[in-house]
């Protein structure tokens, strides 16, 4: 299969406009469906990424004073050139990153969804007006660009993240650096060059406004410690974060991290069952587990777990496993075999902490051997010990048990991660507490639906070692932005705030 993938994918990035110039290099780029070449690209330096964010800030001094909703129009170009594309750019994500192509092709949903939200959004760049103690004055906001966003993504949603980050950005007035990860860069140049054939027909646009740069770490710091960056939106590993993080933060600037994900569901006594395991199905396999969002523990009410489980192991048991490019697939490939590796050895953790495993075994796809396919795991656990609150990004799902409501939360909070979280109930108090102050400490709270596949419309991001950061909609926007308190005087007379005399 691996000259037909590199082909494919040749295929792919030529449909898309991609400049040949960029391929070949000493970046080899292998696909998970079988663990073979299909492209290699050139590796930049940290010189190059320089050069970049200075052109990069050179051309949000020009962006910067383009009206908001023509800003918009841009994004909104975008998204009529994804619809375009969506076929093609769906297969490669495949293709490159091992999702199964209804996901591929989700994921390109997305970035048509976000465009939509952000052209309404370049016309609701609203501030405040805000009550003035002094007569005769008017206090309100105003929200400004900010400058070069930095835009660091992970491998495993190769195309949304960035659109997430960039659409916004570029309505709120900032241009767009983008360090892809190395695992998956043919989707990044594949995306550059749809924006760029955009942003060509553009007569606002300057050239620089959006770029991709490929490197390793060198090209990532020198991203992150660039003082023409004001904002770095970075997603990847809580270990990537705390590198990221304090650097931007030595030099005031701005982070939106998004980070790891320990994700778990409360099943209680009146939960759906059937309708429980639809969803811990999908938010526990899609993507091999390999989504910040994906459900890796299930903490379940004593009094339904025999009945529970039994169902979910014959529902994974009947979970087709196979390469992405299959319609019929459900379980596609990790993403290489050091995942599968850390796989394994949080499965030998968990049965030496008290674990009965089922599942986890790697399964043997034709055609696909270099690849790496396990059978997703699911590991009944005596207590919630220290492998299960360690996020593994692979489809291990940690099954606990509680006694009554107050067990379940403290399980449920007791991990160092909090991204995304939900309960399956009937309850309507059940309901109500897992959502409160007193409930679910993460930044995304379901109910009766599994922890992954958030919308556009609302705020994407967690808290603790999740890192805090907002992307996608609601008001994230205001995370490209700057705001200015204004005061304006329109009367004859000087009065100070606070009653504060100071007469000259």
């Amino acid at each position: 299969m691996s000259s037909s993938l590199a082909s494919e994918a040749k295929t792919l990035l030529d449909a898309m406009g991609v400049d040949a110039a960029k391929l070949g290099g000493s970046i080899s780029v292998s696909s998970p469906i079988d663990g073979s070449t299909i492209a290699t690209v050139a590796e930049q330096s940290a010189d190059d990424m320089n050069k970049a964010v200075e052109s990069a800030h050179a051309a949000f001094l020009e962006w910067r004073t383009v009206p908001a909703p023509v800003r918009g129009e841009l994004v909104r170009l975008l998204g009529v050139e994804l619809r375009k594309h969506k076929e093609a750019l769906g297969k490669l994500v495949s293709i490159e990153a091992g999702k199964i192509l209804s996901e591929g092709l989700g994921e390109v949903q997305e970035m048509i969804d976000i465009c939509d939200f952000a052209v309404g959004q370049s016309r609701q760049l609203y501030g405040k007006t805000i009550a003035s103690e002094r007569p005769g004055h008017r206090m309100m906001e105003t929200w400004h660009p900010m400058g070069v966003c930095g835009v660091i993504s992970a491998f495993n949603f190769p195309v949304a993240v960035w659109s997430w980050n960039t659409c916004l950005a570029l309505i709120c007035g900032d241009s767009v650096i983008w360090k892809p990860s190395e695992k998956t860069p043919l989707t990044a140049l594949a995306c550059e060059a749809i924006l760029n054939s955009v942003i060509a027909s553009f007569e606002q646009a300057p050239a620089a406004l959006a770029q991709v740069v490929i490197g390793g770490p060198a090209v990532g710091e020198a991203l992150v410690d660039n003082p023409l960056v004001p904002i770095i939106s970075a997603t990847g590993s809580t270990r990537m974060g705390k590198a990221v993080g304090p650097r931007v933060a030595a030099r005031f600037g701005r982070s939106i991290l998004e980070l790891g994900g320990n994700n778990a569901m409360i099943v209680a006594p009146s939960a759906d069952l059937d309708m429980a395991v639809r969803a811990i199905c999908f938010s526990a396999v899609g993507t091999a587990g390999q989504r910040c969002t994906s459900l890796r523990r299930l903490i379940v009410h004593e009094s339904v777990v025999d009945k529970l489980v039994p169902q979910l192991k014959k529902a994974y048991g009947s979970l087709p496993v196979g390469t992405p490019l299959d319609g019929g697939t459900l379980v596609g490939p990790l993403i290489d075999e050091a995942a599968f590796s850390m796989m394994q050895d949080s499965l030998t953790k968990a049965k030496e902490q008290g674990g009965t495993v089922t599942g986890g075994e790697r399964v043997s796809v034709e055609q696909c051997e270099g690849g790496f396919y396990v059978r997703p795991a699911i590991a009944e656990m005596p207590a919630q010990s220290d492998v299960v609150k360690t996020e593994t990004f692979a489809p291990i799902l940690y099954v606990m048990t509680y006694k009554d409501f107050d067990e379940a939360l403290k399980l449920h909070n007791e991990v160092p991660q909090g991204l995304s979280s939900c309960i399956f109930t009937l309850d309507m108090r059940e309901t109500e507490l897992f959502m409160s102050a007193a409930g679910s400490d993460c930044g995304i709270c379901n109910v009766n639906i599994g922890p992954s596949g958030a919308e556009i419309g609302g705020a994407f991001g967690g808290e603790k070692e999740t890192g805090g950061g907002r992307e996608s909609g609601s008001d994230a926007w205001k995370g490209y932005m700057r705001r200015a308190t204004n005061t304006i005087n329109y009367s004859t007379e000087l009065p100070l705030a606070q009653g504060v005399s100071f007469d000259v």
